[in-house]
Order: structure tokens, then C-alpha cells, then sequence
């Protein structure tokens, strides 16, 4: 039945051009953005799980920043006394040189003297940020190690680092001996260090590779498929053009219903 009212036909092709222009008007976003879920209303669980990782992965960018600024201490401080420790060994020699007679103590002594003021020095200048972990009367410091997500109470992790007196490390040496006492006692301050400096090393690679598996996770979940968004773009782009051409040949229905009252 053919009606001037009603062009059934001309609904159904404006109903399919219609969502034809949406699906269009979805994929155009998905490439413009790269996404295919940027708000809850794509995909609500999608949604859902990539805000809480995008929300861990800030909270691992804080710790990462924290475990740099550690690490940085840290071995601020050890470069210092590794420095340091091999000048003790030079002072041993020296020690060691001013027992052996024929030689002029009073040059060695000065020697000797000169060196542990670059050991003071050193010491005083092992200094990051404001903290200094071998200065006299300093404090032992916390330096982030990584974050705990797990329990009730997820948050950042810390470990205390010890401090070692080097400014006072020598001051009492006056012999070989001594000195020898002196060295070893700065060699385990420096594997202690060493230690520290390892952990701290190991976390900040983890974290980033934790950091990076994250946001592969997020990827898998909210990125588009640039080969498959742009496939479809190009099919929808033709029954765009298709839907067009048939609402126009809806349309024409109406435009025949005329020639029947014509002479």
C-alpha cells in the first residue's frame, strides 16, 4: 500500500543510516583517541579494572621517585667511602713506611696527616639532597625499598640505613695496626652500604617492570586495534554512502504517488 502518511520504507533506511552514523562516529573516536573504552559507559568492568591499575601505576611512579632519591644516598655515601678506604690503605703504607728506618718521619707525618683530612673531607661532602650518611653526629635515614599492596594497610615500604663516622674513622689510627682495625671497620660499613644500594637497585628494576606490565595490562583492555578500528571505518564509511542512496530511493515513493494524478 502506497500512503502520503506513512513511507515505512523511508523509516526503516533513516533507522539504519542512523546507526550506521553512530557505529561510525564510535570508531572515529577509537582511532582519534587510540581507545576503545574511555569512559564507564564502554565497557563498565573494562573501565573499572583500568582505573584501579591506572591508580597503581601513579602510586609506583611516588615509589620509583622515592627508591631514586634513596638510591642516590646511598651511594653518594658509598662512592665516598670506597674513596675513602682506598686512601686508608695509603695511609697504612705510609705507617708502615715511617717504621723502616732511614726514612724522614717528619715528612711522612705530614703525608699521613694530609690524607686523613681528604678522608674528612670526603666525609663532609658525601652529601645528597641535604642528608649526609657519614658525617659525624649524623642520623640514620629511611629510604623507600618498594610498595606492599597486599594487606589491610597496602603502602610504601622503607628500610633504615645505618650511618658510619668517617670524619672520626682515622682520628685514633697511629699505627699500621690500627689503621688496619680502622680499614676493616669502614669495609663493613661499605658492604653494608653495599648491600642497601643492591636491594634498592633490584626493587627500582622490578618496579618498572612491574610499572610496564601494568600498562600492557591496561592496553590489553581499553586499547584499540588500529587494523581492525580502521577495517571497519572503511566498511561503515560505504553503508554510510549505501544507506544515503537508499533512504534517496525511499524518498522517490512519494514523489510516484504524483504521477497518478496526473493527466
Amino acid at each position: 500500500m502506497s500512503s502520503i502518511l506513512t513511507n515505512a520504507s523511508a523509516m526503516t533506511a533513516l533507522q539504519t543510516l542512523a546507526q550506521t552514523n553512530k557505529n561510525l562516529a564510535t570508531t572515529q573516536n577509537r582511532i582519534s583517541t587510540g581507545l576503545r573504552v574511555t569512559e564507564a559507559s564502554d565497557n563498565v568492568a573494562y573501565w573499572s579494572i583500568a582505573t584501579g591499575m591506572r591508580t597503581q601505576n601513579s602510586v609506583l611512579a611516588a615509589v620509583q621517585d622515592g627508591l631514586g632519591l634513596g638510591k642516590a644516598i646511598v651511594d653518594t655515601a658509598y662512592t665516598a667511602l670506597d674513596k675513602s678506604i682506598k686512601i686508608a690503605q695509603d695511609i697504612q703504607a705510609k705507617y708502615v713506611a715511617k717504621e723502616t728506618s732511614g726514612t724522614d718521619e717528619d715528612i711522612i707525618e705530614a703525608e699521613i696527616a694530609n690524607l686523613k683530612a681528604q678522608i674528612v673531607q670526603i666525609a663532609q661532602s658525601a652529601t645528597f639532597q641535604g642528608v649526609n650518611l657519614l658525617k659525624a653526629n649524623a642520623e640514620a635515614q629511611k629510604v623507600v625499598t618498594g610498595f606492599d599492596a597486599g594487606g589491610d594497610t597496602p603502602g610504601i615500604t622503607t628500610m633504615e640505613v645505618a650511618v658510619y663516622d668517617l670524619e672520626a674513622a682515622l682520628t685514633q689510627a697511629t699505627t699500621s695496626g690500627t689503621v688496619g682495625g680502622a680499614i676493616d671497620a669502614m669495609k663493613a660499613a661499605a658492604a653494608a652500604l653495599g648491600s642497601s644500594k643492591t636491594r634498592i637497585t633490584t626493587q627500582t628494576e622490578y618496579t618498572k617492570d612491574l610499572v610496564d606490565a601494568l600498562n600492557r595490562g591496561i592496553g590489553t583492555l581499553v586499547d584499540a586495534d588500529m587494523n581492525a578500528e580502521s577495517a571497519r571505518l572503511a566498511a561503515l564509511q560505504v553503508q554510510q554512502q549505501l544507506g544515503i542512496q537508499g533512504l534517496s530511493i525511499a524518498n522517490t515513493n512519494s514523489q510516484n504517488i504524483l504521477s497518478l494524478f496526473r493527466n
